[in-house]
């Protein structure tokens, strides 16, 4: 997520989380967007994100990595925001053990397009992310 904009960059859905999902979710994002030097990634403190392979990518690609300390969830509230909006806005009436990972994935995809594209949010100035975006572009 842009913090700019709120904008979902690049997402990645695999059935585990370590290392490679970070990685090749912040690789997405490089080939979505062009980033100039000293960009700030925000994160918990995660194994996948003080892993050697993550801080190492993200020194490569000259961003700063930044974690709050433990019980401090700060840098990460925003995306954190955004995975309950997700999940109370689109799978609220939805028992979990009843779709298919195939439906997951649908139903995450539907909804990162109708967040960055329609959702409107009050302190984008009533606009979605998308507008936002190219409104101080």
């Amino acid at each position: 997520m842009d913090l700019y904009n709120n904008e979902i960059i690049a997402y990645k859905l695999y059935n585990h989380q370590q290392t490679p999902l970070v990685i090749d979710t912040l690789e997405e994002a490089l080939i979505n967007r062009q980033y100039p030097e000293g960009v700030i990634l925000h994160s918990d403190q995660g194994s996948v994100y003080t892993s050697y392979a993550y801080q190492n990518n993200a020194k490569k690609n000259h961003f700063v990595s930044s974690m709050s300390r433990r019980g401090n969830c700060w840098d990460n509230a925003v995306i954190e925001s955004f995975h309950s909006s997700l999940k109370s806005e689109e799978f609220q009436y939805i028992k979990f053990n009843s779709l298919s990972n195939f439906n997951v994935v649908e139903k995450v995809d539907e909804y990162i397009k109708h967040y960055n594209k329609e959702r409107i949010q009050e302190k984008l100035d009533y606009l979605t992310p998308k507008e936002f975006g190219v409104v101080a572009a």
